[in-house]
This record gives C-alpha cells, sequence and structure tokens, in this order.
C-alpha cells in the first residue's frame, strides 16, 4: 500500500521535474500536489524548506510554517528576501492534513536559478557585422562570430546568457548549445527582448576553448507581413552574449560580447521566414566555433551597436522554448503527372525537412525542397502561399562519407514535399525526415469517443494549435503571414487552455499586445507584434470588436483555467484602457458601439464570397456589441477579484445599460433577433442578453435555422465557438449533435471526409471537386474553428470547470447523436480530472424501449470536488465527491 505524499512541487508555471534555469521571477510562487491521499483529505497548514545559494556561494536554509488551505501558487515565502540575479534555490514541501497531528513527508525539492534581473547585470554590448546594415533590399547570408579564450582549469558551473537581433544558434568548441530552435522567439523587440541561459559546464574544456554563435535575420530584420516589409525593427542583427565561469575555489571569469570578436558570412546565404533557407555546403568553415585560428585569418572585427534603450526590457520571460520533439518519416513517393517526385508524410504539420542519412553528390549540385499543405491535380498546391517560395536548397560540397542537412532558421507548414535534385541511387523513404517544431508546452488534455471522426477532429485541433503556437499564437504556418493575430486567439483561448499548458506562451504574448497597444493610444493591435504598423487599413489605429477585445478576453480565460490572479494584474490597464477608447453612439444607444464604425464582424461566414471575407449574414454591429457586453460583465468580476470596487461598479453600470439598448436595438419582446443568423441566436444565447422566454425563442429559432441548413454549420469565426454550447443551453441537444456529426459542406466534418489532418481556415478551403478555394487567404492549418473542442469535452464527454483553476469541477455528460462512450482528461493545478462514459442497451424485463446502461467512470484529484450529474430516467440526480476515483451507473 502507498503512502500519501507531495509530489510535483514547482515554481510559477514553469514545467514539474525540470530545474527553472535563468528565470525574472526574485519571488516566485510555488505550488504543489498530493498523491495517495484519503478522499475527504484537507490541507489546514504547510511547511516550505528554502535552501538558497548566493553566487559568491554561500548557503543559507530556512524553514517557513503556513496555515493555509492553499497548495496553488502560493506566495514566495520570504517575502522581504527576495531571490538575487545568478541565485540558486531549492525548496521542499511539507503539509499537514485536517485532524492530522503529523505531516505528511518532505517532498523530493525543487529547483530555480535566478537570470540577469539588472541591466548592469551585463557586462558586454550587442556585437554586429560589419557589413549588417548593407543592401537592406535583399536577404541576408547568416553572421557568424567568435571569440576564443583560456580557462585555469575545468569549471564547475558555466552559463552562457545569451539573445539576439535576429535568431541565433551558439556552439561552444563545435558543440551545439542547447536545443531551442529560432531563439530567442519573436516578441515587440521594442517593448521586450527575450535572452535565454543554458548550463554549458560540460561544452568547455580546461585550457582553450571558443564561442561561437551564428546569427541570421529572423523575424527582427528579414521579411515579414504580408506588404513585404523588410528591417521592421532595426537594419542590423546582432548578438549580446555573456558567458559566466565559476571554479572550484570560487574564482569567476566573465566573457562578454565587445569590440574584440570577430566575424564572417557564414554558409546559410539565405534565411528566410517565408521563403526559406539556402545553404551551400561549399562555404563551410571549419572548426569555426572551436580554438585555433588556422584559415580564419580574413575574419573582421565586429561592432558594437548602442546599448538598449532603457524602456526596452532585457527579460528572460516566461514561454518555453521552440524546440523540435519529434519526427515523422514520409509515408509514400509521389509521382506527379508532370512528373515531379513529391513526400507524403500523412500530417500538415510545421517545421521542416531533414536529410537524416548521408547522401553523396558533385560539389555545386542542388538540392530543393518546396513544401505544401495539400495537392491539387496531383500537384502541389502553391497558390494559397502567396508571395512565399517556401523552399529549402542545399548545395554539396561533394563529401565522400555523405551529407545531412537540416534548415536552422526557417520553418514551414506542409504536409507534402517536392523534392528536386535527389542523388541518384540514394533511397529517398529512409533518408528524408520531417522534423516537427513548436513552442515547447505541455499536453493539458485528451478527448476520445466512439465516433472516430469526431476524435479525427479534436486531433486536427491539437495539432493546428501545436503548429500555430511557434514563440507566439500565430494565424498560420505556411504563407507570407504568420502573425501574431488578435481575434484568432481572443476566440480559441479557452479552447487552448483545455489542450496544451499555454500559460507562459500566452502571459508574454499579452506584455506585447499591452505595448502595442500603448503605440495605439489605447486601441490594441490587429497583430502583436505589430509588424503591420503604418500600413493602410490593417495598421491603422481602427478599433475593432473580437479583435481588439483580446485584451479581456484572453486574459480572463488564463484566470479561469489557473485561478492565477497576476495575470489580471498584469493585464488590467491594458483591459480597461482598452475598453475606455471604444467608440461608443452619440445622442441614442450611447453604451453601444458607434453603429457606423467599420468591424469585421463575423469573419469567413461560409456565406461570405471567397474574395469579400467579412461579408457575414450577422450584422457586424450586432456581433460587436455582443462581445461588448460579454467584456464589460468579465471586466466588472475582473475589477472585484482585484478589489478595485470603484471600477467594478462603472463596468457593472455600463454593462447593464449596454444589455438593456443590445435587446432594445436587436431583439424583439419574444427572443428574435434583427439577425436572423445562426451566431446572432448563439452569442446572445451564451452571453446571457436575454430574459429567460426570449432565452427558449431564441434557442428553438436558432434550431430552426440549423435544420433549414439541412444541419450545416453558419457561422464563421466570431460565432463557432458558442453555437453547439447554445443549442445545449437551450435543450437542442439532438441538433447540437445532429451539425456536429454533419459531413456536408460546411461542417466541421467534412475537412475531415476531404482528408484535413488540421483545422481548416475556410470551411471550405478545399472545394469537394478537390480544388483550392479561390479565395487569397486560404490556409489548411488555422485553429479557430476548432474552438469546437471546447464542447467536445465539455458537453460530450461532460468534463466542466466549475470554479476557476478547477477547485471544483462537474461532470455531466450530454447523451446523444448515437455516441455510446466519451472520456475527457485534463491536467489541472491540483493533478488529473478525467472521465469516462458508456452507454450500452441493456434488457431491463419492461416494456419501456429504448432503456440503457450508462456507466461512468471519474478521477478526481486531491483536495477537489467534483460534482457528478448522472442523466438518469426521470430527473437528474446530482452526488457531490471528494477526491479519488469514483463509479456510477443509472439506467437511461
Amino acid at each position: 500500500m502507498t503512502s500519501p505524499r507531495i509530489i510535483d512541487v514547482r515554481f510559477e508555471h514553469y514545467p514539474t521535474g525540470k530545474r527553472a534555469l535563468g528565470v525574472d521571477d526574485s519571488k516566485p510562487r510555488i505550488s504543489w500536489r498530493f498523491l495517495d491521499v484519503e478522499s475527504d483529505f484537507e490541507q489546514t497548514g504547510y511547511e516550505i524548506e528554502v535552501s538558497r545559494t548566493s553566487p559568491s556561494g554561500a548557503s543559507t536554509v530556512d524553514v517557513m510554517h503556513v496555515s493555509s488551505s492553499e497548495s496553488h501558487l502560493v506566495p514566495w515565502p520570504q517575502p522581504d528576501k527576495a531571490l538575487a540575479s545568478r541565485e540558486k534555490c531549492s525548496v521542499r514541501v511539507r503539509a499537514w492534513g485536517k485532524n492530522q497531528t503529523d505531516p505528511l513527508p518532505w517532498s523530493d525539492a525543487a529547483e530555480i536559478e535566478i537570470g540577469l534581473l539588472q541591466r548592469d547585470d551585463w557586462t558586454g554590448g550587442i556585437i554586429s557585422a560589419p557589413w549588417s546594415g548593407e543592401n537592406l533590399d535583399k536577404p541576408q547570408p547568416e553572421d557568424l562570430f567568435r571569440k576564443e579564450f583560456t580557462l585555469s582549469s575545468k569549471p564547475v558551473s558555466a552559463r552562457l546568457y545569451i539573445t539576439a537581433l535576429g535568431v541565433y544558434e551558439a556552439e561552444i568548441n563545435g558543440k551545439r548549445v542547447g536545443d531551442h530552435y529560432m531563439a530567442p522567439g519573436w516578441t515587440s523587440y521594442h517593448g521586450q527582448l527575450h535572452y535565454q541561459t543554458f548550463d554549458v559546464t560540460d561544452l568547455l574544456d580546461s585550457n582553450e576553448n571558443c564561442l561561437g554563435v551564428r546569427v541570421a535575420e529572423g523575424w527582427y530584420k528579414g521579411r515579414i507581413g504580408f506588404m513585404f516589409s523588410r528591417n521592421f525593427y532595426g537594419s542590423r542583427t546582432g548578438v549580446l552574449a555573456q558567458l559566466e565561469v565559476t571554479y572550484k575555489d570560487g574564482k569567476t571569469f566573465t566573457l562578454g560580447t565587445d569590440g574584440t570578436w570577430t566575424a564572417h558570412q557564414g554558409p546559410t546565404r539565405q534565411a528566410e521566414i517565408y521563403d526559406g533557407e539556402l545553404y551551400d555546403a561549399r562555404a563551410h568553415i571549419e572548426g569555426w566555433s572551436s580554438a585555433g585560428t588556422n584559415g580564419l585569418e580574413d575574419w573582421k572585427l565586429g561592432d558594437i551597436l548602442p546599448p538598449l534603450p532603457a524602456e526596452q526590457r532585457l527579460v528572460a520571460g516566461s514561454k518555453p522554448p521552440v524546440r523540435r520533439p519529434e519526427t515523422i518519416r514520409p509515408l509514400e513517393v509521389i509521382k506527379t503527372p508532370s512528373g515531379k517526385l513529391v513526400l507524403d508524410f500523412g500530417q500538415n504539420l510545421v517545421g521542416h525537412l531533414r536529410v537524416a542519412k548521408g547522401n553523396r553528390a558533385p560539389a555545386g549540385h542542388k538540392l530543393t525542397f518546396q513544401h505544401a499543405e495539400v495537392l491539387e491535380d496531383g500537384e502541389l498546391g502553391l497558390r494559397p502561399l502567396r508571395a512565399c517560395k517556401a523552399q529549402d536548397t542545399y548545395v554539396f560540397r561533394g563529401d565522400a562519407q555523405g551529407e545531412t542537412f537540416q534548415p536552422r532558421f526557417t520553418f514551414h507548414g506542409f504536409r507534402y514535399a517536392q523534392v528536386d535534385g535527389w542523388p541518384a541511387g540514394e533511397d529517398i523513404l529512409s533518408s528524408i525526415e520531417a522534423v516537427v517544431c513548436n513552442s515547447d508546452m505541455e499536453e493539458a488534455g485528451a478527448f476520445q469517443c466512439s465516433k472516430p471522426k469526431v476524435n479525427h477532429l479534436f486531433s486536427n485541433t491539437k495539432w493546428s494549435m501545436r503548429g500555430n503556437f511557434f514563440s507566439l499564437p500565430t494565424d498560420c504556418p505556411q504563407r507570407d503571414e504568420r502573425l501574431g493575430w488578435t481575434g484568432d486567439l481572443a476566440l480559441f483561448a479557452p479552447t487552448a487552455t483545455l489542450i496544451y499548458q499555454c500559460f507562459g506562451v500566452l502571459k508574454d504574448w499579452l506584455q506585447d499586445v499591452a505595448f502595442d497597444q500603448k503605440q495605439r493610444g489605447g486601441v490594441p493591435p490587429m497583430v502583436s507584434p505589430n509588424c503591420l504598423a503604418g500600413i493602410e487599413t490593417w495598421g491603422d489605429v481602427w478599433p475593432c470588436a473580437v479583435w481588439h477585445d483580446v485584451a479581456v478576453l484572453a486574459p480572463w480565460a488564463l484566470w479561469e483555467e489557473t485561478k492565477d490572479i497576476a495575470i489580471l494584474e498584469q493585464q488590467y490597464e491594458s483591459m480597461t484602457s482598452w475598453l475606455k477608447v471604444i467608440p461608443r453612439n452619440k445622442g441614442r444607444l450611447t453604451h453601444l458601439w458607434d453603429l457606423k464604425g467599420y468591424q469585421l464582424g463575423d469573419w469567413l461566414d461560409p456565406n461570405a464570397p471567397p474574395d469579400d471575407p467579412q461579408k457575414a449574414v450577422t450584422d457586424p454591429t450586432l456581433v460587436a456589441n455582443a462581445f461588448l457586453a460579454q467584456c464589460l460583465t468579465l471586466m466588472a468580476q475582473t475589477s472585484t477579484i482585484l478589489g478595485r470596487t470603484e471600477d467594478a461598479c462603472f463596468f457593472e453600470d455600463w454593462y447593464t445599460n449596454a444589455r438593456d439598448e443590445f435587446v432594445e436595438e436587436y431583439v424583439s419582446p419574444s427572443g428574435r433577433l434583427v439577425s436572423d443568423s445562426q451566431t446572432a441566436y448563439a452569442l446572445a444565447i451564451c452571453f446571457g442578453l436575454l430574459s429567460p422566454d426570449q432565452t427558449t425563442t431564441a434557442g428553438n429559432r436558432l434550431a430552426e435555422i440549423i435544420k433549414s441548413n439541412k444541419l450545416c454549420i453558419g457561422t464563421g469565426f466570431a460565432g463557432t465557438p458558442f453555437v453547439c454550447e447554445a443549442l445545449a443551453r437551450t435543450g437542442h441537444a439532438d441538433t447540437a449533435y445532429a451539425m456536429l456529426l454533419n459531413e456536408k459542406c460546411p461542417s466541421w466534418l467534412y475537412p475531415i471526409s476531404m482528408g484535413a489532418t488540421t483545422i481548416w481556415e475556410r470551411w471550405d478551403s478545399m472545394l469537394p471537386d478537390a480544388s483550392i478555394n479561390g479565395g487569397e487567404m486560404t490556409s489548411f492549418n488555422h485553429y479557430a474553428f476548432g474552438a469546437v473542442s471546447k464542447f467536445l469535452v465539455e458537453r460530450v464527454a461532460g468534463l466542466q470547470r466549475v470554479a476557476p483553476g478547477w477547485k471544483r469541477s462537474r461532470v455531466e455528460p450530454l447523451l446523444g447523436g448515437g455516441l455510446t462512450s466519451a472520456s475527457a482528461s485534463h491536467v489541472t493545478p491540483y493533478g488529473l480530472v478525467s472521465v469516462s462514459w458508456t452507454l450500452e442497451e441493456t434488457d431491463t424485463g419492461d416494456e419501456v424501449e429504448g432503456v440503457g446502461k450508462f456507466t461512468l467512470d471519474v478521477v478526481v484529484p486531491p483536495t477537489t470536488t467534483m460534482e457528478v450529474v448522472l442523466p438518469s430516467r426521470g430527473a437528474k440526480t446530482t452526488e457531490v465527491v471528494g477526491s479519488g476515483q469514483w463509479s456510477f451507473t443509472c439506467a437511461v
């Protein structure tokens, strides 16, 4: 029999079981979970042992006792003793339960190490190649930087702190540093620049050493945005690095980037986000990142760039890095009608190709990879890429031992890859693999049911989120865009938190949103980082509902998932300043959006023509005002949570008036809406804008509209997350399931019937005749319509969060659609919560037709409770249970 214990001690939102290295949090909050405790276990107090080691090596150990039931994000136990730059700390926790005299045993220790908190912790400056500011209208090769140095002995500890204006890879003595991809990632660089910290102790020798860094243009200087912008953040790439070494005797050595470093152009002759990478192996410089200067005499001294402005934050950030977590082998080689060689990887993914097995070709021979998401008429479907080549080229050096290749500074969205110039006699299937790249988020949730295509739908959502969370949440990963569109995330955030633990990614990105918002007088950007600033229409400062409502909707989604009050505090100014600059009507309806304002509305409504995606059937201002009411009620709650009573009253009053005016303008007394559409009714129902009687009428009318539309979806970005939920709330589960399971175009399952492995941007990105939609914006990897996966978890499986942070949950499956089983699980702050149910026919011996046996199994995390609602014959029954595993059966 196992004993109760404490597990998963962690700091802030950093991954469990890993040392948090080089972080900004000087007073990190601490969390832990319990294992094998009794179902009614309640924590009454805890002790935290804090072991600290200063940069000089001095150690202290303190134990603090706190009487509290909290085990999630508890305050730093030494409020007057913040951790300092470079300081190391480990903590252990033990806790007491109700009616327990002895505590649970001490947990394993969790470790954290602070980064460089102050600007003056950095000794060097940003260096740039002398030629970096030349030829600004063309893509530039990578720059190589190197510095040799001597150590007096083998160090016991070494840290490399590094960032770049551009994207970088570092090497020490010819070996790669870390496993980050496209570091330091993309931020609103003028607001914040992220640096990374690496433990490089094992890479250093006791005598001669060399630190080398590759730097390419990346998002900083390369072409970005769909308006062909270059040099958006600056005209010169550069690197800022600091190596800190500690010897056994406590002495230290520091090496920073300065004017003694040398630079040379590297073999990566082009490193473009959109157009891809060109690597000329003939220009490879042997030993460039190793000690020894033979053959390196033509390197030039680097320039020192001006210091970063004081207002530009140089921080570690919270988001996990982009990594390359897996590879996928091609399923088959296709010979196209034109005779081209195309690899099918069976999955639309984000990443690049790798020639993993050495292949031989003469020097100068070119091998080219062309990437695409779909085939059209048997050939690569390239038109959706627009002005994006998505092409990688490798030029062989003629090595008789064979050569391998993978890009360093680009990524593509693709399922298919055309290979031109494959060396004769080499086996392509065993040589090439696809490398998947994404922000290294931990999985948070799973879903399955008895309908395979619905499972495929959830999988597609997961793959689309994974591929589009690439340093920040983007819209698509393949064409000349890949931008942080705010509207997409505003609508998808509640679903995103159920699938991956994305708090760190979104926390950092919301700081970019807030920075860009300040540059626009309080109006959030359409995309963040706002690389469209100054561009007509998309870059102009014009307020737009839904997209700009991300300032409110995304922080609230993170609060609900984690109950982390700090995210509301961090974003509060952004949230309030947005609502206060919304242009309102004059004379009448003064609490609603200006009716003359331009709105994107229900973007990509399936009824909109391909060349006019905002031309939806739902009045765009109705959509704007529905979301305004929702944002106002969330702001009233946010202000209350933060103890801002005056603000809470202000937003509550505004909400009450806005709701009344919404009803006056758009709703008939019986509950019919002026826009007789799926989106209008779904928003009005889910946002609570109608009276109970009106809600009934609206639900009935919504079901009628869907049935008359042959059960096809009729919503765009704005309405899609809410339409099934609106039906469920108003007693139309049968219609919700019929629409969910429909495979006719447009529907959620239609793309799957066409072979989709990710969520499409348009309901008909590919037409039934297998041709590509003629619209300019036609992506096959766009997570927005995957927001229905929240309905799958919460309604189909029945797993619902009742209280912020999952302290209380509910399981209430919505039976229907012919489903005979479903399951879902989610990693909460307190542990894994899960549900699994099955439905089978039984012979009850009575004369009632359609009687079945319903079996429900749940797992409830320690220190939480769950409401279990069983769909029994007659009235539903509810039982509240504590932690543990529980099983229930009933007749339905």
